[in-house]
This record gives structure tokens, C-alpha cells and sequence, in this order.
């Protein structure tokens, strides 16, 4: 609990601020406040009023208390990786959290401690001296905070879960500006809903997450012409359904690159690529990942062990800041012949060389939590499919985010439905809803009346304090 006073009984909200605040504070007259105010998505060229650059959690409640009394609208930036660009707006305090990425890592008990502002690079580096992960997502730019929030799938997520299922305890700075510690004993319901909840409920300053024992990883990628592409996702299909917990095995669509392996005939052309990564041992590796490649031959591919962290880094040059970007994802039932047809043509109308159409199959330990330990939805998903728009050129965007829409419109048929919240772009109203389901929704809007009355912190995918809650 804070005992910083309301900043409305003080001589001004501004004094208020000025004299409580740590941190550097970033304006539109400081030099560093274009380079502090971008983020990952290019897309998104926002102005703050005001960047409040955080070195504690009181910063962070003291931002808060003094947006609040100034009437001021708050953005929240960890990483600044969401596609949507929820880390700035216009004319709002953005509370900067980047620069408290400290992490400290008890080897004994398998778990750390990560500032809000961590990337997972800054989470991986700590804990790989220790030969311990927390499993997080696939590029190593990405915030720790926003990926916990909405989930964190990543290479390990069907053998040990997603990134939320390892959050043990957090600090939290909820929108009043108190810091509570939510645990399993305290503010119990709180911890269920920021584990997958999204960003709605509070601004966590500290992560408590359980770790694992990684080592190499044995990791093999294939590339196919269009024209094999029904026969080699027949066997995606087969080995991706059967694989242990020890395999992870993902498909993209997307043109090839120039990187020495790949045949020269395929270059610049639509291509899939077929990965299996092996996480058991190192040398039983190319006996579980080449039964992926055997009965659909590929033109090319290429194989060999490495570090985590080096699997880590490994979609980093793909995805850089700075670039514009635009995605839409949907959960598929099944690769089905017609789903596939419907991929291969999103394949053959890419606009631009950057873009890629990911999917995989889920499932293994994603599924094995309870719905009553986590507000994570559609756990039992069978595939995940992302349509992932890239480009550089601002009179590109409206090309490229069609191409982007119509990619996820075609696959209609076939969709789970919901989504991935962390995917979320450019939706309709009551899309949020529909990705948490009627009964998780409910419990989430409760939850927000009960930390956030008034919506402070709705610089996210919403989900609006209830009317009427039943708590």
C-alpha cells in the first residue's frame, strides 16, 4: 500500500507530480521524446502528452495518481511490441516501464523475479546462465508484461504451457495508484485474471515466474514449392498431431529469401517452410524431426543444434522495429484440403516480401490447466493461424492490411473461433467478448469493477468494468 496523498488535495496535479515522480519525465519539447515515444509498429505515430520513464513501482502509482487528477488518458508501454499499438495515443500519459528490466533468478527454487519492462531477452539472458527458461514467445524483442498478460504461446508451450501458466505472483500497481502483491493467498482473483486476462486489471512492476530446465535444441527447417504444398501439410498434419511434448512443429507461408540453402528456383517465390525443433535429447534429435520431412520430399533444408537462446533470437531479423505491420489471427479446427487451398491462395496474393502466413498445432500441456487457474481462453484449440501483413511504404497500408483481413475472412469455414488477444487489430465492438466466451467475460468485467471502477486503464483490448457485477 502506498501512503503517497491524493494529488488533487495537493497545490496542482503538475507539482504534484514534479515533486514526487523519480523518473525521467519526457515531453514533445525533449529531444529524447520521438525515440521514447516509438514503438515496435510503425503504423501507430502517436504523440503523448506526457512519457513518465518509471524506476519504481511508486513512479508508476504516481503517474497514475497524477493522470487521474489531471483528466489525462494513460497508456501503459512494457515492451511496446503489440501490433495494435496499445503502448501510445494521442494527447495520453504513457507510463514507460522499459527502464525497470532487472532480474533476479533463485536457481534453487526454479523461479525469478522480472521487472515489468523486461524483454524476454533481458528474462532469458538471466535465467540461461542457470540452464533454467521461463517459456515466453518467439521473438526476443517482445515485452515480458504484455505476453504474460494475453497468454505467451511460444517453442515450449506445448511441453511445459504458456508464459501466463508460469506467472506465480506479481506486484501490481492497480488504477487508484495502491501496490498490492497478488498471490494464490492474496488477491487471489486477481492473479487468475492476469494470467491470459490482458492488460485491463492493473500495471504489474514485478513477475514472479516458475522456470524450467532447458538444454540444446535440436532444430530442423524444410522449404517446399507451392505446388507440394497439399501433399507436405498432409504430413504436417499427421506428424504435427502425433508429436510428444519433447517436439514443436510450425509451418509458414511465405516468399523465400535469398539465405544460401534455398534453391535459387525458389527465390522471391511463394514457398512453405516446414520446422520441427526438438527439446529432448540432443541426440535423438534427427530421428524425431525427420519423419516431418520423409514422405513429402522438400527441395531443400537445413539442420542443426542450438542454444535456446539462439532459438530465441532466431525470429528477431524477421520482425524489426520500425517496419509496419498488420495481423489478423483466427484458431482453426482443422488443416483441412479446402483450408489449405484457402492458404495457398493468401500465399500466391502476398503484397509485400516481408509478410507470412504462420500456423501450427497446439494443444500438449496448453490444455492441461484448468479453466479455474487461469482467465487464459480456448485452451483446447487445435491450430492457430496468424496472417501477418509487413511493409515499409505508409501508401502500402491500405493493400497490405486488406491482404491481412481477407487472408483470416477465407479461412471462415474452418475457424474455432475466438482469438488470440495478443493478436487482436483492428476489431469490431464485441470481439473482445467473443474471445473470452460469455462466462470468463462476466468474471473478467467483475474483476475490472472491482481494481478499475472507472475504466482507468483502458489503453488495451477493453473489457469495461460490469454495470452490475456479480462478485
Amino acid at each position: 500500500m502506498t501512503d503517497l496523498l491524493d494529488p488533487v488535495s495537493r497545490d496542482s496535479a503538475e507539482r504534484y507530480l514534479r515533486h514526487h515522480f523519480q523518473g525521467p519525465l519526457v515531453g514533445p519539447g525533449d529531444a529524447a521524446y520521438d525515440e521514447v515515444r516509438a514503438v515496435w509498429n510503425a503504423m501507430h505515430d502517436r504523440r503523448p502528452r506526457l512519457i513518465a520513464r518509471c524506476t519504481s513501482a511508486a513512479d508508476v502509482s504516481t503517474a497514475l495518481r497524477y493522470a487521474t487528477a489531471a483528466g489525462l488518458a494513460v497508456t501503459v508501454r512494457g515492451g511496446g511490441h503489440n501490433v495494435a499499438g496499445t503502448a501510445v495515443a494521442d494527447g495520453a500519459v504513457m507510463i514507460d516501464l522499459s527502464l525497470l528490466n532487472e532480474v533476479d533468478v533463485d536457481p534453487g527454487a526454479q523461479t525469478a523475479r522480472a521487472q515489468g519492462g523486461c524483454l524476454l531477452r533481458d528474462v532469458d539472458a538471466a535465467t540461461l546462465a542457470h540452464d533454467l527458461v521461463c517459456p515466453s514467445g518467439v521473438v526476443s524483442h517482445t515485452g515480458l508484461g504484455g505476453l504474460t498478460l494475453g497468454g505467451g504461446y511460444g517453442w515450449l508451450a506445448r511441453k511445459w504451457g504458456l508464459t501466463c501458466d508460469h506467472l506465480l505472483a506479481a506486484e501490481v500497481v492497480l488504477a487508484d495508484g495502491t501496490i498490492v502483491e497478488a498471490t494464490e493467498d492474496e488477491h487471489a482473483e486477481l492473479l487468475w485474471g492476469l494470467r491470459g486476462g490482458g492488460g485491463n486489471l492493473g500495471i504489474v512492476t514485478r513477475f514472479t515466474l516458475r522456470l524450467r530446465p532447458v538444454g540444446p535444441v535440436h532444430h530442423q527447417t524444410a522449404v517446399y514449392p507451392l505446388a507440394d504444398v497439399p501433399a507436405a501439410l498432409a504430413r504436417y498434419r499427421e506428424f504435427a498431431e502425433a508429436q510428444g511434448p519433447d517436439l514443436h512443429a510450425t509451418a509458414a507461408l511465405k516468399q523465400a529469401g535469398h539465405q544460401p540453402w534455398i534453391p535459387e528456383r525458389l527465390r522471391g517465390l511463394p514457398a512453405l517452410f516446414l520446422t520441427a525443433a526438438w527439446f529432448g535429447d540432443e541426440a535423438d534429435g534427427p530421428r524425431h524431426t525427420a519423419p516431418l520431412f520423409a514422405t513429402a520430399a522438400p527441395d531443400a533444408t537445413v539442420s542443426r543444434v542450438m542454444s535456446y537462446a539462439q532459438l530465441q533470437a532466431l525470429g528477431d531479423h524477421g520482425e524489426p522495429h520500425g517496419n509496419r505491420y498488420f495481423t489478423k489471427s483466427c484458431y482453426l479446427t482443422d488443416l483441412t484440403d479446402g483450408a489449405v487451398a484457402q492458404l495457398m491462395e493468401s500465399a500466391r496474393e502476398i503484397r509485400s516480401p516481408l509478410s507470412c502466413i504462420d500456423f501450427e498445432y497446439l494443444r500438449g500441456a496448453i490444455g492441461d490447466v484448468p479453466d479455474e487457474e487461469s482467465a487464459f481462453p480456448r485452451r483446447d484449440a487445435p491450430y492457430i493461424c496468424t496472417v501477418s501483413a509487413q511493409w515499409t511504404d505508409e501508401s502500402a497500408d491500405d493493400e497490405n492490411a486488406a491482404w491481412s483481413r481477407q487472408g483470416t475472412e477465407r479461412l471462415a469455414p474452418w475457424q474455432y473461433g475466438g482469438a488470440y488477444v495478443n493478436y487482436l487489430q483492428d476489431e469490431q465492438p464485441g470481439r473482445v467478448a467473443e474471445v473470452y466466451g460469455a462466462a470468463r467475460y462476466e468474471r473478467l468485467a467483475a474483476l475490472k469493477h472491482r481494481y478499475d471502477p472507472d475504466n482507468v486503464l483502458a489503453g488495451n483490448q477493453n473489457i469495461p468494468p460490469a454495470a452490475h457485477p456479480h462478485v
